[in-house]
């Protein structure tokens, strides 16, 4: 029995190992959106004691990567937002791309307003664009799941 690990953002994205950990038999999380599993990683965390809360305050800590280059000097060395872009960016895309059929230009639009405190035009854009290229670049990860 082989449980995936993999999330609806990294599926979304094709941020998985071709025939790799992408094929398990059961992807629990693959309708689940990465920033969502944060948010219920901290709700969880806040309500919890001990032992728990520290392991949960740990994950959240910890920076999203998939460890596959060793660390350098104790530090992860490779950081996956750095090389496909903010998750919070992405999930946003995919939910309007997905669940309302919008063009890449009212999303845009609409990603401008919802993180214009957080992320310049040209750095939104950059990720759109990122985004829909990965998002058609890798269907063909999406095509094969069990």
């Amino acid at each position: 029995l082989v449980v995936g690990t993999g999330d609806l953002s990294e599926l979304a994205l094709g941020w998985a190992t071709y025939n790799g950990d992408h094929m398990s038999m059961y992807a629990v999380n693959a309708s689940v959106p990465k920033t969502l599993v944060r948010h219920l990683v901290k709700f969880y965390a806040d309500r919890s004691e001990g032992g728990l809360k520290a392991v949960l305050r740990d994950i959240l800590d910890t920076p999203v990567s998939p460890e596959l280059l060793p660390p350098e000097g104790g530090k992860i060395s490779q950081k996956t937002e750095e090389l496909v872009g903010p998750y919070e960016l992405h999930d946003f895309f995919l939910y309007y791309f997905q669940r309302y059929g919008f063009s890449p230009d009212k999303i845009y639009f609409l990603a401008q307003n919802a993180f214009r405190e957080r992320y310049e035009k040209a750095v939104i854009l950059k990720w759109l664009r990122i985004f829909l290229r990965r998002f058609f670049s890798q269907q063909f990860k999406r095509s094969c799941l069990p």
